[in-house]
């Protein structure tokens, strides 16, 4: 028979392996627990970063709304609500360069005003005409007969749908495009908003020199919404511009949390009055809050 001593020592290992056991059950499920409410939080935490975004489009739309009596120069806006702050800025598409409509001679500037050579700016400006160009109707039946047979070829490969893809042209450079992309939008026209047109569009007119820029820029502070008085003081530049009403927007938003979540998006927005809804959504991209310029 098991002795007294013996038995009692038994007893005592069999209760130290239980007391582990429970130990590190209970350690896993407090570790489970803990990744499991970590899950929650930031499931939390981007669901009320995707409300504050929404919220912010609205503010942006109703920004817009006030276009017709004031015209769009940059604005910028910052709210708070009980789940955290918002900023938005907006700006009229309409004030950039549309790398898909613009004359190649408004393009050769606008890459001289970066730093462009002259020769590489008129062949790239001619290159990126070239390309939107591709599917202009052709003038005989057998060119007719081939542009049909390759249109889903072509139909994707010729229209610029975003401003990053003026980097595929040959012959432009990164640096040049980086400084360009706040300056041109896909979503303009032939001709910029001299109303709300910002100041390195403006110096990229062909024929503008620094003298007219200020001279410019100083009228337009003076009397904001008298767009025949402004252009004229661009001289030859002024067949570039064009008073058109405001129908779309950039638009950049930044959520901040108060546990240091942050969220951000790039939205382009289409004025709808007459519709019923009183905007549409273009473009909706969540970028990193850095992003945000």
């Amino acid at each position: 028979m098991i002795g007294g001593g013996a038995q009692r020592g038994m007893v005592l290992v069999t209760v130290l392996w239980t007391i582990a056991l429970c130990s590190a059950l209970a350690m896993a499920t407090l570790v489970s627990f803990r990744s499991f409410a970590g899950i929650v939080a930031v499931g939390r935490d981007r669901v009320q970063g995707d409300a504050l975004l929404t919220a912010g489009l609205e503010t942006a739309a109703a920004l817009a709304a006030e276009w017709p009596s004031k015209p769009l120069l940059e604005r910028q806006s910052t709210f708070n609500l009980t789940t955290g702050s918002v900023n938005v800025k907006i700006s009229d598409e309409g004030g950039r360069i549309d790398i898909g409509k613009a004359p190649a001679d408004f393009l050769a500037a606008l890459l001289l005003s970066v730093g462009a050579p002259r020769a590489q700016a008129d062949s790239v400006a001619q290159s990126i005409v070239g390309r939107r160009d591709r599917n202009h109707a052709p003038t005989n039946t057998a060119a007719a007969n081939s542009s049909a047979a390759n249109s889903a070829e072509s139909d994707g490969d010729t229209y610029f749908t975003d401003v990053g893809q003026i980097a595929e042209i040959p012959g432009i450079r990164p640096d040049w495009v980086a400084a360009i992309r706040p300056l041109t939008t896909v979503f303009g026209a032939e001709t910029v908003n001299p109303l709300t047109a910002p100041p390195g569009v403006i110096a990229s007119i062909p024929g503008i020199d620094q003298a007219r820029l200020q001279a410019f820029l100083a009228a337009r502070r003076s009397s904001p919404n008298d767009a025949d008085r402004i252009s004229t003081i661009l001289g030859d530049g002024q067949h570039y511009v064009s008073a058109k009403p405001q129908q779309v927007a950039d638009v950049q938003i930044a959520a901040a949390m108060a546990d240091g979540f942050t969220a951000a998006a790039h939205a382009v927005i289409v004025l709808m009055p007459q519709d019923q809804q009183p905007y549409r959504v273009l473009v909706w991209s969540p970028v990193s809050a850095r992003a945000i310029r």
